[in-house]
């Protein structure tokens, strides 16, 4: 049983620092994300310890509030984005996520292996510098009101490739980490339940609600139409995680699906309460699950500086050489949009941990890099996105 009193303490302390974080970055001229996770790291273990790491152990209150939270963002962030949007820059997308995997997974692989891994565990290592965090980049796209940039599209396209084979890397360095052999065919079938889901959920779904949105307004209740949409998110991220994919992927889908309404600027404003209140806990939970307790050696902190820079060069290289036909400067900003590790790479590295692939320190350094690089993009991302007047105008 859970202390009620005391997990509304811990609410209570957790939102408070998310407003304070998201004003301070904001005074200095940063996304409110960063003010958020650092804020994370401030009232967390590592610091003045106000939230513990059981506080927010998967499956407790607070991490199934979080996870509501960024669920909630990603289907805001669909319905700002338009199937056929995503179809115009559907090529760029592909080729950003798979070199974006394809990048980090090789660099991180050598860098592993080069600090005394053998090569199955270095591949399980490499695995956690593959996966983007859609859900901190997203927020920085929202906040600056690029959505509908072209770059924003490749960049959100890309995540959801970006998953996919990230789930089938993941599926297979855990097999071979194991010991047992690598079952092609089951992996063949996950792939393509993959993008079967994506392609009928995406595609049909945006189908059918363009010709029958009406209904959404048959109910009495005024609120009806944001209950029955929000009701397809939960639903959509639930079978997305069936599916072996990240539950942001269905709720993404799920936003995507009714921005093909007549309701979506309705349903846009009525989102952002909900927002306002859910999202914030997601960010500051991500940063109170580092440790910095276990990086206050010279070896523990070179180690994080080489595999933070790994981290940002192989995926900044990946989106960019993948977006390349934007010029320079749009292929930069898909490059960096790609590059938050965020809550992937601390559940990547969670699994390592429990697998015995990683010890104490090599944990915490992939979850400070993970969150480094979470820290990191937002500010750059938001600089390389505003015009010489200073706002985040469309090019």
């Amino acid at each position: 049983m859970h202390d009620s009193a005391g997990i509304l303490l811990t609410l209570f302390i957790i939102f408070v620092a998310a407003q304070v974080g998201g004003e301070v970055a904001q005074r200095l001229r940063l996304p409110a994300v960063v003010g958020e996770i650092a804020a994370g790291c401030a009232i967390g273990p590592s610091a003045l310890g106000w939230v513990t790491l059981p506080d927010i152990a998967v499956g407790t209150p607070l991490d199934v509030l979080a996870e509501i939270g960024v669920i909630l963002l990603l289907f805001s962030v669909g319905l700002e984005t338009r199937l056929d949007d995503l179809k115009k820059v559907g090529a760029s997308a592909f080729l950003v996520g798979v070199l974006g995997v394809v990048v980090p997974f090789g660099l991180g692989a050598v860098w592993a292996h080069g600090s005394g891994f053998d090569w199955v565990r270095s591949l399980f290592v490499a695995a956690a510098f593959v996966a983007t965090s859609a859900g901190i980049t997203a927020r920085v796209l929202q906040e600056l009101g690029v959505l509908q940039r072209q770059e924003a599209r490749i960049i959100l396209g890309a995540a959801v490739i970006d998953d996919i084979l990230a789930m089938l890397l993941l599926g297979i360095v855990s097999s071979l980490q194991g010991g047992g052999q690598v079952d092609v065919g089951s992996l063949a079938m996950t792939l393509l339940g993959a993008v079967g889901f994506v392609a009928v959920i995406g595609w049909g779904g945006t189908r059918v609600m363009r010709r029958g949105s009406g209904w959404l307004d048959k109910p009495s209740n005024p609120m009806s139409p944001l209950a029955i949409v929000l009701a397809l998110c939960l639903g959509l991220a639930y079978l997305s995680m069936r599916f072996h994919l990240a539950a942001i992927i269905g709720a993404f889908l799920a936003g995507m699906i009714a921005s093909e309404t007549r309701q979506r600027h309705q349903l846009e404003e009525q989102t952002a309460p909900l927002l306002a209140f859910l999202t914030p806990f997601f960010f500051v939970v991500t940063g109170a699950k580092v440790d910095l307790a276990e990086l206050g050696s010279a070896t523990a902190l070179g180690m994080l500086a080489v595999a933070t820079a790994i981290a940002i060069v192989s995926k900044l290289a990946g989106g960019f050489l993948g977006a390349i036909r934007l010029g320079r400067r749009g292929a930069t900003i898909v490059g960096f949009g790609m590059v938050p590790r965020g809550e992937v790479g601390v559940v990547i590295a969670s699994l390592g941990l429990a697998a015995s692939v990683f010890d104490q320190r090599l944990y915490a350094v992939i979850v400070a890099m993970s969150l480094l690089t979470a820290m990191v993009t937002p500010p750059v991302l938001a600089l390389l996105l505003r015009d010489r007047h200073g706002t985040a105008g469309t090019p």
